[in-house]
């Protein structure tokens, strides 16, 4: 359905493109004299979206920005305008922008689990990838190790719930009112110590800084105490995911060594678990 058509559709106006993802064409727009999201989807979005909506359905604006209406083909969202946390990373305020995520994440996992969990993607289809890679006889060595990690880990589950799934630090925004919100779930439902271990291979725009083997031990520290997660399983997720990303980015020919530098400076402290 084209812009137009959804202007009409949920009575929307003034729309102002702000930018283009692989999945989305996304506006500002007014609705009800209230500046909003409009995520109209590229046919490859339509299926990589949809457990994004339930998520944010679930959260029901509980840390996370709210769905105003969505269909199939287009989301309708509140719209956080202020900064990201990169910004605060940026100026010197890492501790801080840790502490920030960690409060977003006690509010979205606090929200009770559904009872119809239908949409949601579970952490073992998330780990195909790691799982595949391990198999390949050619691969290398820590791929097999971190499957063997992860299959533990997803076999033996610690507090489920929906999950945001890529929470990092341009995933959550200050909104002038509500405070600091997440945003583009991906609508994951497993283990909460998942969610923790995305936010320490980021920011992605400063490698230097995310490959510090001493930031990586502060960043987990504040992140355990303040969601109370055992510190050795938080590093445990952050070795499996960091991984896993690694898979990720051999399939779509994208650079890894940030990455695998964070697998391997997290598989030092985790010796006893593999």
């Amino acid at each position: 359905m084209s812009l137009a058509k959804y202007l009409q559709k949920w009575g929307l106006a003034n729309p102002h493109a702000l930018t283009e993802t692989a999945t989305s064409h996304i506006y500002t727009v007014t609705h009800q004299s209230e500046t909003t999201i409009l995520k109209l989807l590229k046919p490859i979005g339509i299926d990589d979206e949809a457990g994004g909506a339930i998520a944010l359905r679930h959260f029901d604006g509980f840390g996370a920005v709210r769905l105003i209406q969505a269909d199939k083909q287009a989301h309708l969202l509140e719209y956080a305008s202020g900064e990201n946390l990169t910004s605060l990373v940026e100026q010197g305020k890492d501790d801080l922008a840790t502490g920030i995520i960690a409060d977003v994440l006690n509010q979205l996992h606090s929200c009770p689990l559904p009872k119809n969990t239908d949409g949601l993607i579970s952490l073992r289809r998330r780990f195909r990838s790691l799982f595949h890679h391990a198999e390949k006889p050619s691969s290398d060595p820590i791929f097999k190790r971190a499957a063997q990690l992860a299959n533990h880990l997803l076999s033996n589950p610690l507090q489920i719930c929906v999950l945001h799934g890529d929470i990092h630090h341009e995933n959550i925004r200050h909104h002038p009112k509500r405070g600091w919100l997440a945003f583009d779930p991906k609508g994951l439902i497993g283990e909460r110590t998942y969610d923790v271990a995305n936010v320490l291979c980021n920011p992605i725009t400063l490698p230097q800084l995310v490959c510090d083997e001493t930031r990586l031990l502060k960043q987990s520290a504040i992140l355990a105490d303040k969601l109370m997660i055992e510190h050795k399983r938080i590093l445990a997720f952050v070795y499996a995911h960091a991984c896993l990303s690694v898979c990720w980015s051999l399939e779509d020919g994208m650079d890894s060594d940030s990455a695998w530098n964070v697998a391997k400076m997290a598989e030092h402290h985790i010796g006893d678990m593999l």
